[in-house]
């Protein structure tokens, strides 16, 4: 409504996705206070009075940008299989198709992971997020392992036989998903999402221990391609 006076709490929320869609369409160098306000239609004193610095502003977007890219989202569809093994595999799917889709929010988790190199702030910020994206898998697979299972992959030195976990599950899953995430963003002719699934599948299966196909009645779960900027 022509007018309306926002809320500095909405307002400051304006900023963030005018800011997101900056940084997601030109990269992070292109984030400045005076794009920002471009952008989201207000004065470069409005974001300043919201954002001391530009400083402030890129570490205040990281919430947002690792909410696009690691979190685990469980589509409805993928909730309602039973079968553990086959809802990971197909939550599996979402994850590779979710992320690969648009690939410059991972770009964008990138240059984040970049600049945590040199920013202690951003780099624990990052760090928790992904242990809290582990332990999301971890719980997925938690119900496919029987406490006394061990794993097909040999003895340790000692000659006692490894055990398979949950954490080395949720390990492979969270490596596979953003590899191939990864090789959106760096060669995204060479990637065919299919055969890329395929391939993951069968590696979690021989992780996992398990001898069969992955069943070609598990649904792909696909997620929704609606952008996750807001104009």
């Amino acid at each position: 409504m022509p007018g309306r006076k926002l809320s500095e709490e909405t307002r400051h929320e304006e900023i963030l996705r005018a800011a997101y869609d900056v940084a997601a369409r030109k990269g992070l160098d292109a984030l400045t206070l005076r794009a920002v306000a471009v952008r989201a239609h207000v004065s470069h004193g409005t974001v300043l009075f919201h954002f001391k610095s530009r400083t402030d502003l890129v570490r205040g977007l990281l919430d947002r940008v690792l909410y696009a890219t690691i979190v685990l989202r469980v589509p409805y569809g993928v909730e309602r299989i039973i079968r553990p093994s086959e809802r990971l595999h197909a939550l599996l799917r979402a994850e590779m198709d979710r992320l690969s889709t648009e690939a410059r929010h991972f770009r964008l988790f990138l240059e984040y992971w970049a600049l945590g190199v040199r920013s202690a702030p951003i780099r624990n910020r990052i760090g928790a997020a992904l242990d809290d994206y582990r332990a999301a898998w971890k719980a997925l697979t938690l119900p496919m392992l029987d406490p006394h299972q061990e794993s097909r992959s040999g003895r340790n030195g000692q000659g006692e036989a490894k055990r398979l976990t949950a954490d080395g599950i949720a390990a492979v899953a969270v490596s596979l998903v953003q590899g191939c995430a990864l090789q959106a963003v760096i060669d995204p002719k060479g990637l065919d999402i299919e055969h890329h699934f395929d391939v993951a599948a069968q590696m979690l299966d021989n992780v996992t221990g398990r001898s069969n196909a992955i069943p070609r009645s598990i649904p792909a779960a696909r997620t929704s391609k609606r952008r996750l900027r807001a104009r």
